[in-house]
C-alpha cells in the first residue's frame, strides 16, 4: 500500500486580506509531477500505538501525517482507524526539501487522508477530509483536490481547477536556507500589508501559467518574497531573471527551457 504524495510551487502568490486572523490569498498552485514523497502502510509484525517512520525536521506532534492521525480519531471510525494502524506502520520516503515552499507536509497529510479513507472504507467526503485538512494547514484542500493546476482562494479551501498543460519547471532549493512560514507572514502582515492590490491578483489568475512566467517577475508575482528577503537576506543570491518564488520559500523555479 504505497502513493505518491506530489510537490507543488505557486506560479504566482497574492495576499488580497484577512479573514478572522488569518490571511486571505489569490495563489496558482500547480502540481510537480517529477517531485514526490511516497507514503507506505507497512504491516507490522507485533501490534503497537500509531508509528511513524521517516526523515523529518520536526517532532511527531507536529508532523502533519500523525495530525492527520489525531484527527480521524476523532471521527466515529476511531475503533477502525486505531486498529489498522495498530497493526500497519506508515513510513515515508522524503524527496521533497522541508520548509521550502513545496508544500510536502501538506501533500503527505492528504496523501494519507486519502489513502486511509479507501483503505479503511471510512466514507468520508471530500467536504469531510476538505474540513480535516484545512486544520492541518491552508495547502492541503489544493493536495485533496488531485488538481494539476488550480487558483486557490480564501484561506486555502476554495479550489478551482484551471485547465492547462504542465509546465516543466527547474527547482533550487538552497540546502542552507530555512524560511519560516509564519515569521515570513507576520514579516509582511507588519511590513508589507498595505501593498495589497487585487486588481493585479484577477488578472493573473484569468492568465495560463506560461504566460505569467514569461511576463511578470519574481516580485510582482508573490507577495512573500519581500518579507522572506528581508528575513532571509542569503535568498537574494538566488534571485535572478527567470526565476520565481514559490509559497513562502525557499525554494526557486523557472521553465526548463527558459
Amino acid at each position: 500500500m504505497r502513493e505518491k504524495a506530489y510537490a507543488k510551487v505557486n506560479i504566482f502568490l497574492k495576499i488580497t486580506g484577512k479573514r478572522e486572523g488569518y490571511h486571505t490569498l489569490f495563489s496558482r498552485f500547480m502540481r510537480l509531477p517529477s517531485l514526490w514523497d511516497t507514503i507506505i502502510f507497512e504491516e507490522k509484525p507485533h501490534p503497537e500505538p500509531f508509528r511513524l517512520i521517516g526523515e523529518f525536521g520536526c517532532t511527531l506532534e507536529q508532523n502533519s501525517i500523525y495530525r492527520a492521525y489525531r484527527l480521524l480519531m476523532e471521527t466515529k471510525q476511531r475503533n477502525r482507524i486505531e486498529l489498522f494502524f495498530r497493526n500497519h506502520t506508515v513510513k515515508v520516503e522524503k524527496r521533497i526539501p522541508e520548509f521550502a515552499g513545496l508544500g510536502g507536509g501538506s501533500s503527505d497529510a492528504a496523501t494519507f487522508l486519502l489513502m486511509a479513507n479507501e483503505i479503511l472504507d471510512l466514507k468520508l467526503s471530500r467536504k469531510d477530509l476538505e474540513m480535516i485538512g484545512m486544520q492541518i494547514g491552508a495547502d492541503v484542500p489544493f493536495f485533496l483536490s488531485g488538481y494539476e493546476s488550480a487558483n486557490v482562494t480564501g484561506i486555502g479551501e476554495i479550489i478551482t481547477p484551471f485547465e492547462e498543460e504542465p509546465l516543466d519547471l527547474a527547482l533550487i532549493t538552497p540546502a542552507d536556507i530555512r524560511c519560516n512560514t509564519a515569521a515570513v507572514y507576520r514579516r509582511f502582515r507588519n511590513a508589507y500589508m498595505e501593498t495589497i492590490d487585487t486588481s493585479l491578483a484577477e488578472e493573473l489568475g484569468r492568465s495560463r501559467s506560461a504566460s505569467i512566467l514569461e511576463h511578470y517577475d519574481a516580485l510582482m508575482l508573490n507577495d512573500l518574497l519581500r518579507p522572506a528577503l528581508d528575513l532571509c537576506p542569503a535568498l537574494q543570491a538566488y534571485l535572478k531573471p527567470g526565476r520565481f518564488f514559490s509559497g513562502s520559500g525557499s525554494t526557486f523555479f523557472g521553465k526548463k527551457d527558459g
